[in-house]
C-alpha cells in the first residue's frame, strides 16, 4: 500500500457492527476478489473485494474471513486466512503478509494459512445451523462474470446441502451506506487530495493543453500525496465532449473560450472522493457560460438543501426535478409550453439533465446504498447536478461530496473552489 496503515478499529468495529446482525449458530465466510487475466502472463491490477476489505483492511488476493461469533472456543469467533509466504513467489511479486502484519492491520488475532482451511472449516461448519455467503448486490451491478463469491456459494451448497443459507449482502448493504467517524476521517483526507490537486489544475490549464496531459498531472498529484491513484477513470472533457457523461478518450485539445469538465477524484485507503468541476479554458468565463454555470451552481445548492434524513433519492431527485425546470425556463432552454406539454415519464428537462442527481459514496465510488428508503445520518452522498446543451456545444457539471446529519448535511468539500469568482481568480493567478 502506498497510504500509510490505517486504524485497524475501523475493522474491529465494522465486524463488530456484523456480528450483530447475524443470527445465532452462525457461520459467515467472505472471499477476495479473484485476480483477471489480461493477455499472455499479464494481470490486471489487483482489487479488493470491497466487504472483505470493509472488514478486514486486508488487500492481498487469497485471503478470507471467517466470522463464528456463537463459538465456544472465543479464539475461533473471527478467523482471517491468508496465502502462505512463499519465497520463490515473493522474488517474483513481492512481500506477502506475515501473521502478525495482519494482525496489526486487521486486528484479527487468529490467522491460519489457505492451504490448512479445508480441515479447519468443516468442523465450524458442522457446528453451525445457517451459513452467511456473500455476493456482488450493488444495485448498479453489471457484470455476471461467474466471480469468486457466486462460485463459493455454489461449492458450499453443495458440500452442505441441509444448512440454512443467508445473505451477507443484505447486511453489508444496510452497514456499509452508513459511515463511521473514522471512515469518514479516511474519506475526508482523500477529498483533500482531490482538493490540492485541482488548485494544481487551475494553474496548469490554458489554451492548446491536451486533456491527457491534464490527467497526468491528476496522477502525478496523487500519487506524490500518497493516494492510490484514482477512484475511478478521469474524465477530462473540453468542449461539446462534456455532454458526454463517461467520456474516458481524453485525448483532445482544449481550445480557447471552450469550457472543461473535469471529474475525477483520489482514492485513499481504498475510500473514494468523487469530484466535478468545470472551467473556463483560458481562465475567463463568457457571459453566457457563466449564466449557465449559475444555474448549475443553484441547483446544487438547492439540491444541498433538501438532502437530508427522511427523503429518499427517488423523491429527492423528482424535487430537484422541479427546481430544474424552474432553472432551465430563467435561462431560456424551456418554455412554459415545453413544461406544459411535457410527457411525465420523459420531462422536458430531462433534455438537459439527463442523469441522477447523487448516489452514495464510500469504498466503491458507487457505493452500496438504497435509493427507495428514507435516507440516514451517517450516508455520504454525491450532489452532481449538469446541464448539458447540444444546440451551444456545452456541457456543465458541479459535483460535490456531502455527509448527511441529524440535522441536514455536511459539504465534505466546502473548501474546494466552486464559484465563477473563485475559479476565475485562481486561474488568473
Amino acid at each position: 500500500m502506498k497510504y500509510p496503515q490505517l486504524n485497524s478499529g475501523i475493522f474491529i468495529n465494522n465486524r463488530s457492527r456484523f456480528i450483530e446482525k447475524m443470527v445465532s449458530q452462525s457461520v459467515a465466510i467472505f472471499n477476495s476478489n479473484d485476480e483477471f487475466p489480461t493477455n499472455g502472463d499479464q494481470l490486471y491490477k489487483f482489487k479488493q473485494n470491497a466487504d472483505l476489505f470493509w472488514l478486514t483492511g486486508i488487500e492481498q488476493e487469497d485471503s478470507m474471513l471467517i466470522l463464528c461469533p456463537s463459538n465456544p472456543d472465543k479464539s475461533l469467533r473471527e478467523v482471517l486466512v491468508l496465502v502462505r509466504p512463499n519465497e520463490l513467489k515473493e522474488k517474483w511479486d513481492g512481500h506477502r503478509l506475515r501473521k502478525n502484519e495482519a494482525e496489526q492491520i486487521s486486528g484479527i488475532k487468529t490467522i491460519i494459512w489457505l492451504d490448512t482451511l479445508e480441515s479447519f472449516l468443516q468442523p465450524l461448519i458442522h457446528q453451525a445451523e445457517t451459513i452467511y455467503l456473500n455476493t456482488n448486490e450493488n444495485d448498479r451491478k453489471s457484470n455476471y462474470l461467474s466471480v469468486r463469491d457466486y462460485r463459493y456459494a455454489a461449492m458450499i451448497q453443495s458440500r452442505y446441502p441441509l444448512h440454512q443459507y443467508k445473505r451477507s449482502a443484505k447486511i453489508l448493504k444496510e452497514l456499509r451506506a452508513i459511515k463511521t467517524p473514522q471512515e469518514i476521517e479516511v474519506m475526508q483526507k482523500a477529498i483533500d487530495i482531490t482538493d490540492s490537486t485541482f488548485r494544481r489544475l487551475l494553474k496548469f490549464i490554458k489554451p492548446g493543453v491536451m486533456e491527457y496531459e491534464i490527467e497526468a498531472e491528476i496522477w502525478h498529484s496523487f500519487l506524490s500525496q500518497r493516494a492510490t491513484g484514482t477512484a475511478y477513470g478521469s474524465i477530462i472533457a473540453s468542449g461539446d465532449r462534456a455532454r458526454t457523461l463517461h467520456y474516458v478518450e481524453n485525448n483532445q485539445e482544449c481550445k480557447d473560450g471552450e469550457l472543461l469538465l473535469m471529474d475525477f477524484g483520489a482514492e485513499y485507503g481504498n475510500y473514494c472522493a468523487d469530484l466535478t468541476r468545470t472551467v473556463p479554458v483560458n481562465g475567463k468565463f463568457s457571459r453566457r457560460q457563466k449564466i449557465v454555470y449559475n444555474a448549475c451552481l443553484e441547483l446544487h445548492h438547492y439540491a444541498a438543501k433538501i438532502l437530508k434524513p427522511g427523503i429518499s433519492i427517488l423523491d429527492y431527485t423528482k424535487k430537484v426535478g422541479d427546481q430544474a425546470t424552474v432553472v432551465f425556463q430563467k435561462i431560456g432552454l424551456l418554455s412554459k409550453s415545453d413544461v406544459k406539454n411535457e410527457d411525465a415519464d420523459n420531462r422536458a428537462y430531462a433534455k438537459y439533465l439527463y442523469h441522477g442527481i447523487s448516489h452514495h459514496l464510500g469504498i466503491d465510488v458507487h457505493d452500496l446504498g438504497t435509493r427507495t428508503e428514507p435516507i440516514k445520518a451517517g450516508m455520504v452522498f454525491t450532489i452532481e447536478p449538469g446541464i448539458y446543451i447540444e444546440e451551444e456545444q456545452m456541457g456543465i457539471r458541479i459535483e460535490n461530496n456531502y455527509l448527511i446529519t441529524k440535522s441536514g448535511n455536511k459539504d465534505l468539500m466546502k473548501n474546494i473552489p466552486i464559484t465563477v469568482e473563485e475559479i476565475e481568480a485562481l486561474m488568473k493567478k
